[in-house]
Formats: structure tokens, C-alpha cells, sequence
């Protein structure tokens, strides 16, 4: 691997944070760390022993340490020790085809594995560059969204021709959750079940699920008879569910049972000591840009890894996204445009680009990346050989996740910002239980009953959540939302902003004409106008996937939308109303955090109400035209 920096600050501070490294024997003191763990246990550890043991460990309120976090590294590091490995899983994946085998008489052809953020990402990523293409077909269902599940037995229905008992016969079940408290997996799981128990259908050798002792995936999957695999090849629990990538069961079942070499796989994740350095060389030089306020990095992705990109802003954003002063923002899914950035000498500039590309393989966006070094943007390009797998990529990017970790003293495998809409959505839906519907609930009745609002065509934008003196009152829909937006942008408490659809993007139609409309609002309202970066995405998955940076860091301008008609997968007893929770609960989360959020109600997903949504942010954006023109007196923009 070879690490090329341009365009570095001043005196290029970054080569002294690089020198640290070797300095204080980081690497030494990683292996000599994690190597009495092993031998010990965590008996007399204390966070103040270590600034390995504060950022890489969980810890209770005295500082005394209850759970290593470094798997994300000892995994490799065991590689080389346990060439059993990969023929281990490849048996283990035979079985479980086996089990199917004896008991329906067919083998699976189809896995759908039930999980969110990082018991997800990854194995959507496989899918994205192409690594489950062979073998049985791998349907990711990361969302409480009846519409997901639905739309993916749609799909497999249109390619089988089969029945749904047959489907079922011939379906893997995945349930996995690296969390005591995640629920969402088993939504699905129960609904998946009583699919199978409704058919009449014996489910044990189908469902498998992979979770701590205890936790709520447990206590549903244990009682029924589904097989609790450990996650960790070596039996342990050190890693986070954002970390179970590359080398966990979770990452390498998908990959075994479409024919991945494992072998090769894993052997790719063992990095060397030159790798790693390379790895702490870009950490470096992005916490010196995070320290002068260029703090959106900017991804440029080889053609071969396109899908990688929502993988790659979990791990960073999840892991580094818990501090108000210095947080990292990973741009994905935009092409490069100078004409949205800031010139790079406005102190304003916030962007820092990554380039990964491969050697002897030409870069999709080879020419804007050589103006944007000739220009004078910082930039980073890292060129890895032909022959390198994703497998190495991904434990190149633990490595530089960790390294701005001990550069900024911040603990990288713990997401508080997570647990706490979690905890809210369990309360409104728990009082939805009671109540008889999620429509019952205060949430709901607090959103949908307040003068906040503003109707538009087909659809509704409340703003209830936000201070009370941002209210923008008298202008239609539209103007109001972009009005509501340049209030926070003049307080300066906006640097980005977020487009979030609460429903199924993946498999389904409506879904995904839903998320082309806001991929569109985006680049037209908040790149184009506002020179400011966007995620859009699909929630709750946004949640788990990076909702630490936006509720720990702060900067965000939150917009999230849902449509009033849920669909439901009455088969299956499948209704909405968890995921309008946490539609709700994303909402409230944000707000006691302190964070601007506003929520836009779609009557449905027909063509009527996309196009009220798509005109809605075409206004916005025009209005913002005249704003600029008002702001650039001011210095706003």
C-alpha cells in the first residue's frame, strides 16, 4: 500500500502525530495488552492503567474494565496460529445445508439475515461489490419496515415461481445482534417464525442466530430451539458489531456459503506491520485536518469497491462520533464537483478528500481527483496492489479508525448515542401495545396535533421539535422548511444535513423511487446551494450505521420522512407500528440532545405524493437562491 498526502497543513503537524506511534510503541503495547488479557482475563485492569485500555475497552462507572474490545485486531493476529479455520466454517456451513437437507428435503437457496448496523453493513456490502453472487441469494432485511420483508419475498416469488411454504423450506435464517438491548432482529425473527409455524413448517434447522448470553435476541431465539453459534471463530467476545467484519462467523457464513476462498479471505486480513503504519500515516494527517476544521472526508472509491461506502462511514462515524468538539464526517455517494465546495483558501472549507484507488486500474473519477490536488484541496490517495481484497481494505480501515482513537484520546467500540433512541423507541412502543396502535401514543399525538406544521400537496412538515424561536410562520411548506434550515445555518449550528426515509429502500419499488427523489433533493438543495454535505439514506439503519455522529457531534440539520400508509404483511401479524416508533423515537432522541430535526409525512407512496415531496425540495432550493444573495452580504454563506 502506498499513502500519497497533498496539499498537508503548514509545518505538516500530521508527520508529528505519525511519529507518536512509533515513539510510544503503540503496535508493541497493543499485542503485549491484548496478549495478557488473553492470559489473565481482565482481572485488575483499570482504565486509568492505559490509554489503550480507556479507547478500546468498556468500563463501569469505578473505570474497572468488563469487556476487551480489541478482537477487532487479536482475530488477525490468531490467523496465522489456527489454519483450521476456514475448512472449520466451510464444515460448519455444510451442516447447516445439511440440516435443511434432512429436514425439508431440499437444500437453502435463499439466506435472509436479520440484523442492523453492524450486524448488517457488511454483508450488504458483499452483496454491493459483488462477492455473494454465487450460491444461495442473500436478502440483507435490516429494518422493522413490514415493506422489507414483503417486497423481499416479492422478489424471490418473481425469480422461484414457488409457493411461500416452499420459499420457506428453502430459506436460511440469520438472526445477529451484538447488543443486550437490540431488538429489531427479533421483530423479524418472531414474523419470520410464525411464518413457518402458520405453514405448519418445523423451523429449528432453519434459524440460527448469533448474539451475547441474555440479551433479547437470546431470550426469544434460546426457548424456541434455533442454534445460538458463537460469533468469534476463537469462541470469544471482543468484538463490536460494527468490527464483526472481516473475521467473525457473522461476516464469513455469507461469504462460505457463496463460495469465497476463506482461506485467501482471511489471510488477507492479517496485516503488515508496513500496513499498519500506513494505516496510522492517514489517521494522522485526517485528525490534523479535523484539528483545522476540515473535518468532512470526502470518499472517492475504486470502481471494484463502490458498495463499500456505507461500511466504511459506520465504522468511522460509529466509532469517532461522540465528541461536540472534534468529529469526523465520511461523505459518501457524491460525485465530486468543485463547483459545490468552498475554495480552499475560504477559512469556511471543511471538505478533505480519500482517494483508494488500485494500481494498473484506471479511477472512475481519475480527473477530478488531479484537479482537486492541482486546485489545492487536501487530499490523501491511497493506492493498494491488484491483488488486494476487500478483506485487507476493511482491516485497514479498523486500523485508521483506531489510530485517530488514540490520537483523540476517545473510546472507539462503545455507542451510547445508539442505546439512547433505542431506549425510547422500546417506551412508545410498549405504550402503543397498551394503547392499541402507535396513533395513540403521545409521540405520535405530539407530532401529528401540533400548530407546528405546515401542509404541503400530498404531504405534511412538522417542526414541533425545533426552538421555539425558529419558527419561520406565514410562508408555505416549503419556504418554511428552508427558512426553518437558514436559522440554524445563521446560528452556525448546521455544517451538514440529513435526508433519512423511514421504509424500505432495498426491495421495494415505491421505497426506492422514494430514496431517487431525495438523492436529488440533495444535490439540489444542500450540495448545490448550500455547499454542504448530505447524507440520505434509509432508516432505522441510519441509526445504528452512523446516528452516533449526529447526535454526539452535533452540525446536523435532521430531516426525516415516513409515509402515513404503512404497508403490512398480514400472513405474518406484521404491522408498522415498531417501526414508526423508532421513527418517533429518532425524532426525540435527536431533539433532547439539542439537535435540529424536523419530520415530513407522506400521505403514501404513490406517484402524487413524490411528486409534492420532489417539487416540496424544489422550492426549498429555489428559495434558497434569493437567500444567498442576502446571506452573501452578511458572510452566512
Amino acid at each position: 500500500m502506498r499513502l500519497s498526502l497533498f496539499n498537508d497543513l503548514p509545518g505538516a503537524p500530521s508527520q508529528e502525530y505519525f511519529e507518536r506511534f512509533q515513539r510510544e510503541r503503540v503496535l508493541e503495547r497493543l499485542r503485549a495488552l491484548d496478549d495478557r488479557v488473553r492470559r489473565e482475563g481482565l482481572q485488575g485492569l483499570h482504565a486509568d492503567d492505559d490509554l489503550l485500555i480507556r479507547i478500546g475497552m468498556e468500563t463501569d462507572n469505578q473505570g474497572r474494565v468488563t469487556k476487551n474490545g480489541y478482537g477487532v485486531f487479536n482475530l488477525s493476529w490468531q490467523v496465522p496460529q489456527h489454519p483450521e479455520w476456514p475448512e472449520m466454517i466451510a464444515r460448519e456451513v455444510a451442516d447447516l445445508r445439511t440440516g435443511i437437507k434432512v429436514a425439508h428435503g431440499v437444500y437453502p437457496r435463499y439466506l435472509l439475515w436479520c440484523g442492523m448496523g453492524g450486524s448488517a453493513e457488511d454483508k450488504a456490502m458483499y452483496q454491493a461489490v459483488g462477492l455473494l453472487r454465487r450460491g444461495i441469494r442473500c436478502y440483507v432485511i435490516d429494518s422493522t419496515d413490514p415493506a422489507k420483508l414483503k417486497w423481499a419475498f416479492e422478489d424471490i416469488r418473481r425469480r422461484d415461481g414457488r409457493p411461500l411454504p416452499e420459499i420457506l423450506r428453502r430459506s436460511l435464517i440469520v438472526g445477529m445482534a451484538m447488543g443486550m438491548t437490540s431488538y429489531e432482529p427479533v421483530v423479524n425473527l418472531e414474523k419470520l417464525a410464525a411464518l413457518y409455524d402458520r405453514h405448519r413448517l418445523k423451523s429449528q434447522a432453519n434459524f440460527l442466530y448469533m448474539t451475547l448470553p441474555g440479551s433479547v435476541l437470546d431470550q426469544f431465539a434460546g426457548p424456541r430451539g434455533y442454534r445460538r453459534v458463537e460469533l468469534q471463530p476463537d469462541g470469544g467476545n471482543t468484538t463490536a458489531g460494527r468490527h464483526s467484519g472481516p473475521l467473525t462467523r457473522g461476516s464469513l457464513y455469507p461469504l462460505a456459503l457463496a463460495g469465497v476462498d476463506l482461506k485467501a479471505w482471511m489471510n488477507g486480513a492479517v496485516l503488515r506491520e508496513s500496513q499498519i503504519s500506513t494505516a496510522w500515516h492517514l489517521a494522522s494527517f485526517l485528525h490534523a485536518q479535523g484539528e483545522a476544521g476540515r473535518d468532512k472526508v470526502t470518499l472517492l472509491l475504486p470502481r471494484r469497491w463502490k458498495g463499500a461506502g456505507v461500511w466504511t462511514k459506520q465504522d468511522f462515524e460509529e466509532s469517532l462520533g461522540k465528541s461536540e468538539r472534534l468529529g469526523i464526517k465520511i461523505v459518501i455517494g457524491e460525485r465530486p464537483k468543485l463547483v459545490n465546495y468552498r475554495s480552499p483558501k475560504d477559512p469556511r472549507q471543511d471538505r478533505v478528500f480519500l482517494a483508494v484507488q488500485v494500481g494498473g486500474e484506471p479511477h472512475p473519477e481519475a480527473a477530478k481527483i488531479t484537479r482537486l490536488r492541482l486546485t489545492g484541496y487536501p487530499l490523501a490517495v491511497l493506492t493498494v496492489p491488484g491483488s488486494c481484497l476487500l478483506s485487507t481494505y476493511m482491516q485497514f480501515i479498523h486500523y485508521t479508525v483506531f489510530g485517530l482513537a488514540y490520537l483523540r484520546e476517545m473510546n472507539f467500540v462503545t455507542q451510547p448515542s445508539v442505546e439512547l433512541y433505542k431506549s425510547v423507541a422500546a417506551e412508545i412502543h410498549s405504550e402503543a401495545r397498551q394503547a392499541g396502535s402507535i396513533r395513540q401514543t403521545h409521540a405520535w399525538r405530539q407530532m401529528t396535533e401540533t400548530a407546528r406544521r405546515a401542509r404541503f400537496g400530498r404531504l405534511t412538515l412538522y417542526y414541533h421539535l425545533l426552538p421555539e424561536e425558529n419558527e419561520a410562520r406565514g410562508l408555505p411548506a416549503p419556504e418554511r422548511y428552508a427558512c426553518l434550515l437558514e436559522h440554524e445555518v445563521a446560528a452556525g449550528r448546521v455544517r451538514y444535513g440529513e435526508l433519512t426515509f423511514f421504509g424500505d429502500t432495498r426491495y421495494s419499488p415505491r421505497g426506492a423511487a422514494a430514496l431517487r427523489v431525495l438523492q436529488k433533493a440533495g444535490e439540489e438543495l444542500f450540495r448545490s446551494r448550500l455547499k454542504m454535505p448530505v447524507d440520505v439514506y434509509e432508516g432505522p439503519a441510519m441509526n445504528h450505521s452512523y446516528h452516533e455522529m449526529i447526535i454526539g457531534h452535533g452540525g446536523c440539520f435532521s430531516t426525516v420522512l415516513a409515509s402515513l400508509r404503512q404497508e403490512e404483511l398480514p400472513a405474518a401479524g406484521y404491522t408498522a407500528d415498531y417501526h414508526m416508533a423508532q421513527f418517533l423515537a429518532t425524532q426525540i432522541a435527536l431533539a433532547r440532545k439539542g439537535r435540529p430535526v424536523v419530520a415530513i409525512l407522506l400521505d403514501d407512496l404513490e406517484e402524487q405524493s413524490l411528486a409534492s415531496l420532489t417539487e416540496f425540495f424544489h422550492r426549498a432550493a429555489a428559495w434558497w437562491r434569493e437567500a444567498a444573495r442576502r446571506a452573501l452580504a452578511t458572510g452566512i454563506l
